[in-house]
């Protein structure tokens, strides 16, 4: 008889990618998987250790979707959920609960399994602590097969090699700054200068006008096809990543590093100058000890590619089976 996990999401996207990666490599022969999208109310706001084990903070909609029969297994993706799960630990006792990303000391001994990206290491230590090196992400091989199939012809008229530049922006507290911006146009005309080949941009929400109009000033004469933020149409993101043959990403995305590491293909990630955090730092550089990527700069152009890609959300998948063997 299967058993049944629910994965609480909500409206974090890249918290629900994460969610998507790891339900991909659960054995659907095992698993009946359940997807509750929760929504919130303002009472979501508050901390963790007031909303304790209820469903303060959720619709009246959402409540009604958190009833009994409860699932065996609870997989919470966000910090917000982390609540709602223990809520039906409460209400079910067997019921085993697996948490995303680190949630604090509140209720943190009620999981059996809380999943931290390394970086995080230097907060709160516990036994049910599982380090992972970056995050688990959606990207697979099949779902790059067909961005391949469906975008190849869009991208044909684009000499190669094809590099795909990847753009975040401004992180809290931290603006992603014109000199940043510049610099990053700077390195990547560089590269292309050398190595020639074509470019495919996009740029996200936290990019800033400004700093895109930047960017794009400096590598308006490479061959590119661009996809800014505000475009419409079919977003061509896995297309870029299938299509290219190297990647550069922006260090301030953790998601983004990880989904480029999938492909396998030469990575390199753009710290900029007091601008990423200790924590985005440390990330970055454990990609960099193991193989993943190299640092984009005018000193190293080397590409780098481990013989393995980082696949976090399978190895999440694995031991979450093992709450159940």
């Amino acid at each position: 008889m299967k058993k049944t996990i629910w994965i609480l999401t909500d409206n974090r996207i890249g918290s629900r990618h994460q969610a998507e990666g790891i339900a991909n490599y659960l054995d659907k022969e095992q698993f009946e998987i359940i997807e509750k999208r929760l929504e919130y109310t303002k009472l979501a706001g508050l901390p963790n250790f007031i909303r304790g084990k209820t469903l303060l903070g959720l619709t009246n909609d959402s409540k009604q979707t958190i009833q009994s029969p409860y699932p065996d297994i609870v997989l919470s993706s966000t910090r917000r959920t982390a609540p709602i799960a223990r809520y039906i630990k409460k209400k079910n006792k067997p019921t085993k609960l697996v948490q995303l990303i680190h949630i604090g000391k509140t209720g943190l001994k009620e999981f059996e399994l809380v999943f931290v990206p390394e970086h995080d290491k230097h907060k709160t230590q516990s036994p049910n602590i599982r380090y992972t090196t970056g995050a688990p992400h959606f990207i697979t091989k099949e779902k790059l097969d067909t961005a391949q199939k469906e975008w190849s012809k869009t991208f044909s008229h684009l000499p190669h090699p094809i590099t795909a530049l990847i753009i975040g922006g401004a992180i809290k507290k931290h603006q992603f700054s014109l000199e940043n911006a510049k610099n990053l146009a700077i390195h990547v005309k560089q590269l292309k200068e050398k190595e020639g080949g074509s470019l495919l941009i996009t740029t996200s929400r936290r990019t800033g006008l400004e700093a895109e109009t930047e960017i794009m000033k400096h590598l308006k004469n490479i061959p590119h096809y661009s996809y800014l933020w505000g475009d419409t149409g079919n977003n061509p993101y896995l297309g870029f990543l299938a299509c290219s043959d190297n990647i550069i990403v922006t260090g301030d995305s953790v998601s983004m590093c990880c989904e480029a590491t999938a492909t396998q293909k030469p990575l390199r990630i753009f710290t900029g100058q007091n601008w990423l955090t200790q924590k985005h730092m440390r990330f970055v550089q454990s990609l960099y000890d193991k193989g993943y990527a190299t640092q984009l700069s005018k000193e190293n152009q080397t590409q780098q590619t481990s013989s393995q890609p980082l696949n976090t959300a399978k190895q999440i998948a694995d031991l979450i089976s093992t709450l159940i063997s």
